[in-house]
């Protein structure tokens, strides 16, 4: 009855049936009298003709000219879509000239009916192979793992954590073994966009949840974060390491490729500023000068700070290339230095001592919204993003400004 692949719940109802009928009586009566009833996308033959309706099954008997039985219907819709089909089924009032009543007893979750039975092999399982000296740790890695991977569920037909509904933010990586190997580490929040042809239902998603891309290190995986830009609002891009797939990377990897997820706004900037040291030929040259320039500055600052205040112009010399921001107080001294990247963060946790800030990246509304909730007098950025609103309180500058 149920194709095990796809189908997620199974309705079960039964029927009552004033008079002496028979299955195609009923599969007719349930076909016809819903017909139109919940609207196109679903319409019960288009959506037994696209399979996420399996073969409705019908067991009635008649007995003293009354007939009862039993009905059930796999789907692989969503709950809300099957919930809504089978309250459609209690609106049937007739079957062939026969007044009728159909109830539905419950929904049944083939997904938790499959956890159960793992569990129950499971327990079976350690208490076999204690009795052989198995490692009993290695074989609950064994268990988890299978539940985890029975966890993946279909989101309007995608791979998908089973928190993807729930969850106020969502990772989109490519594939169903990505959305397996993310599992696999307890994120249950992602959603496979299944090739480079970005479903609508992606874009609806990204309108309501803060959305990170989560792409491969190789050439596919930059294709693939250009259209989801193109067609989806995408909050935070994080990369699998050079030449790695995301279904491919231990739970180290995965962890660090999140944890240094880029601001999208910040995205296009520091493309644009690797892309200049890479066609220098010059980048772990570059990089090496930059952290070693770090260094100095941060020892340099200690010591020195009360002997030695830099100019904006200053410090955005110095900034230059290292992707970082620097938090000032009122006399221009180094409250603190960040990545760009965790920028935003550091500024809604500044207390008020921070009166400015200077960063080798992009000027945002975002970022500016905050500095003025932060009564910050200046923001200085290498570049002036899309900002459309500043207010008199506070001056906003680039380092072609100053």
């Amino acid at each position: 009855m149920q194709d095990v692949d796809t189908t997620k719940y199974v309705i079960h109802a039964n029927i009552y049936a004033e008079g002496v009928v028979e299955k195609s009586d009923v599969i007719g009566a349930i076909f016809g009298q819903t017909e139109g009833l919940l609207g196109d996308e679903l319409d019960l033959r288009d959506l037994q003709r696209s399979g996420r309706i399996g073969r409705i099954e019908v067991n009635i008997e008649s007995r003293g000219g009354k007939s009862s039985g039993t009905i059930q219907i796999p789907s692989s819709l969503d709950k809300v879509e099957t919930a809504i089909l089978a309250a459609a089924l209690e609106t049937i009032e007739r079957v062939g000239p026969c007044i009728a009543r159909i109830e539905v007893t419950r929904i049944e979750d083939v997904r938790e009916t499959k956890r159960k039975k793992i569990v129950d092999r499971a327990k079976r399982l350690l208490r076999e192979k204690f009795d052989e000296g198995v490692d009993s740790q290695e074989l609950m890695e064994e268990v988890k793992q299978a539940l985890r991977v029975e966890e993946v569920t279909y989101y309007k037909g995608l791979p998908a954590g089973p928190h993807i509904e729930d969850s106020d933010a969502i990772i989109i990586v490519e594939g169903r073994a990505d959305v397996i190997n993310l599992l696999k580490y307890g994120i249950k929040n992602v959603i496979a966009v299944e090739g480079t042809n970005i479903p609508p239902v992606i874009s609806k998603l990204c309108k309501t949840k803060t959305a990170t891309a989560f792409i491969d290190g190789d050439r596919g995986g930059e294709l693939l974060l250009k259209e989801l830009m193109q067609v989806a609002d995408i909050d935070y891009v994080a990369v699998a390491p050079e030449g790695k797939s995301v279904e491919e990377l231990t739970y180290k990897e995965v962890m660090k490729a999140l944890r240094n997820k880029t601001p999208v706004e910040q995205l296009e900037y520091l493309r644009g500023r690797r892309l200049r040291l890479r066609r220098r030929e010059e980048i772990e040259k570059y990089e090496g000068w930059a952290e070693e320039l770090r260094g100095e500055v941060r020892a340099e600052a200690a010591p020195t700070a009360a002997e030695r205040r830099l100019s904006l112009k200053e410090h955005m010399m110095e900034l230059n290339g290292t992707f970082n921001a620097r938090l000032l107080d009122k006399d221009g001294n180094i409250v603190r230095e960040v990545a760009v990247r965790d920028l935003v963060e550091e500024l809604k946790s500044a207390d008020d001592a921070v009166k400015g800030v200077v960063f080798d990246g992009v000027v945002t509304q975002r970022i500016v919204d905050i500095a003025t909730e932060k009564n910050l007098e200046y923001v200085v950025g290498a570049k002036l993003g899309s900002v459309v609103k500043v207010p008199v309180s506070l001056k906003v500058m680039t380092s072609a400004d100053l």
